[in-house]
């Protein structure tokens, strides 16, 4: 084989070898992108219809607004009642504008497959919450119950109890949709869609704390999920939920976390170096053969 032969087959080599790196490099995460519930009506629309360009148009709205506001809702009027489509999204209130855009493009892209078709579909992540249908349900209020979690129990604990208690009543009592308590190691969260009034955000996160302190009271962690507005808590400690996912401080788990990626990098990099010596190798061999003619 010829030198240049050779050059070729080792650049091909290294090409691969990059982009076997690439591929076996671990993917980029979020919390934010982390499933929690979806669900599609069963009545569906025939693509390529005017509600067909009507729901793409929305949602597109939905994605573009995202990036300057938390929470935003749309009507597309159609030509007639049956192609007009509502929909809304809502971020989680810790969110910066880059990671609410980013969550809500997500669960857009994911209600495309989650309900292929369908005339209404809502989907909640992590981070966001997105929802449309052919009817509108702007201002209902919708008590429903949606997901119901506990963690492992931490056994009868007066004062863990005192300190839930604490926690959940200062949801109760502060106002508006986003709400953040605590009181010891227990931490707590509640969140009411952007479309309900002052006083039926409050009755639905009532709601919620009633249910999830009747549930999961004598749990390490526990989530209440309403149509219209959540509730949870944890005491501080990251612990294994469905999907290995977890909520709390999870300084033990950061660190691991931190540890592996650390390592992970340190392998990567190594192999990039590698790859470059491989390829100034190439290149001094390259220009030893053209100086020389005839080279085999």
């Amino acid at each position: 084989m010829s030198a240049t032969g050779r050059i070729r087959s080792l650049s091909s080599l290294v090409i691969f070898f990059c982009g076997a790196v690439a591929i076996l490099s671990p993917p980029s995460t979020s919390s934010v992108d982390t499933f929690v519930f979806g669900g599609c009506t069963q009545q569906k629309y025939i693509p390529g219809s005017p509600f067909d360009s009507n729901l793409n148009l929305l949602l597109g709205r939905l994605v573009g607004t995202a990036a300057s506001s938390a929470y935003a809702n749309f009507t597309v009027l159609g030509s007639t009642p049956q192609d007009t489509i509502y929909g809304l999204y809502q971020c989680r209130g810790d969110l910066n504008s880059g990671d609410c855009s980013r969550c809500v493009a997500g669960a857009v892209s994911r209600l495309g497959t989650v309900c292929t078709d369908a005339c209404g579909g809502a989907l909640q992540l992590e981070g966001c919450f997105v929802k449309y249908d052919n009817r509108s349900f702007f201002g209902a209020e919708d008590k429903t119950l949606v997901v119901r979690k506990c963690g492992p129990p931490i056994g009868s604990n007066s004062g863990a109890l005192t300190r839930l208690d604490a926690a959940l009543a200062y949801l109760a009592t502060g106002g508006g949709t986003y709400r953040v308590g605590g009181a010891g190691e227990v931490q707590s969260t509640a969140q009411c869609i952007g479309d309900l009034s002052v006083s039926e955000c409050q009755d639905c996160i009532t709601d919620a704390i009633g249910r999830l302190k009747s549930a999961c009271g004598a749990s390490a962690w526990g989530d209440v999920y309403l149509a219209k507005c959540y509730t949870r808590f944890t005491r501080g400690v990251t612990y294994s939920q469905d999907g290995g996912n977890g909520y709390g401080n999870g300084n033990k788990d950061t660190k691991n976390n931190d540890d592996e990626t650390n390592k992970t990098l340190a392998i990567i990099i190594g192999l990039i170096a590698a790859v470059a010596l491989i390829i100034l190798f190439i290149t001094f061999l390259n220009k030893k053969c053209e100086k020389r003619k005839g080279c085999k």
